[in-house]
């Protein structure tokens, strides 16, 4: 069983920055793929970043492209979203999720197996 804490939303303004952090209890972590979600009041949970179990393969969708960054630290157990740019559409909870299959990620929620309980990001 994969345990994973998110955290790192808050409050920030149009054009402004946030870094999420998400840490995970598993000892082989570095066989999970790794993937950023968010769900907004009344919309479905959209996959926005992943990023393969070898660091070596991260996809992202069209919406955030460009504006975040997803990365890795296995010696961590943790990953990261960067996020710039911040864009009132960004408002959402957001949630990390662990694919124990490995390999290279996928943006789908059905491929994931463990999921974080959130942290709200607002942008004004």
């Amino acid at each position: 069983h994969v345990q994973l804490v998110e955290s790192g939303g808050g409050s920030v303004q149009a054009g402004g920055s946030l870094r999420l952090s998400c840490t995970a209890s598993a000892y082989a972590f570095a066989s999970l793929c790794m993937g950023w979600f968010r769900q907004a009041p009344g919309k479905e949970r959209e996959g926005i970043a992943c990023v393969s179990d070898k660091n070596d393969y991260d996809n992202y969708s069209g919406s955030v492209r460009g504006r975040f960054t997803i990365t890795r630290d296995n010696a961590k157990n943790a990953v990261y979203l960067e996020m710039n740019n911040l864009k009132s559409e960004d408002s959402a909870m957001y949630y990390c999720a662990a694919d124990p299959g490995g390999g290279i990620c996928s943006l789908y929620a059905k491929w994931y197996s463990y999921w974080g309980q959130g942290t709200q990001v607002t942008v004004s």
